[in-house]
């Protein structure tokens, strides 16, 4: 069975989206394969790098990526599922892809010493572990 695939999109693919991709790819990566892009990418935010670092998930290679440049490439994605308002209001239509929207806090806005912010991100992390287990115990029970 092909894998769906998914795109994770949030405003500078640099935390949530990323976070969520890779996740999704961990957690149910036998069913789903998850991409992520940002509307206007910046760099990886050494808070999510950090989190993931605590889950055995290595994200700091990763590169952010141009929510259009991967629109125009064709690809084409069973589901576009963005990770913050944001990205709900500025993403192009991806054809064939059902949207959906899950919003989390943005890392980037927290403020606090460096052990604040890192706990902070971790309750968005977590809080994407718990909507990626729901989510994938639904899809995979409606493809058995």
């Amino acid at each position: 069975m092909e894998k769906k695939k998914i795109l994770f999109l949030c405003v500078h693919n640099s935390a949530r989206s990323q976070i969520a991709a890779a996740l999704l790819n961990r957690m149910c990566g036998d069913e789903f394969e998850a991409e992520s892009a940002g509307t206007e990418p910046s760099v990886i935010n050494p808070l999510a790098i950090e989190v993931m670092k605590e889950m055995g998930i290595d994200i700091s290679g990763n590169k952010t990526r141009q929510v259009f440049d991967v629109y125009k490439s064709g690809t084409f994605f069973d589901y576009a599922i963005t990770v913050c308002s944001e990205a709900e209001e500025k993403c192009p239509i991806f054809p064939r892809a059902k949207m959906l929207h899950w919003n989390f806090p943005d890392p980037s806005q927290f403020s606090g010493t460096w052990e604040e912010k890192v706990e902070q991100t971790r309750a968005v992390r977590d809080a994407i572990v718990k909507k990626i287990e729901e989510w994938c115990s639904i899809e995979c029970a409606i493809a058995a």
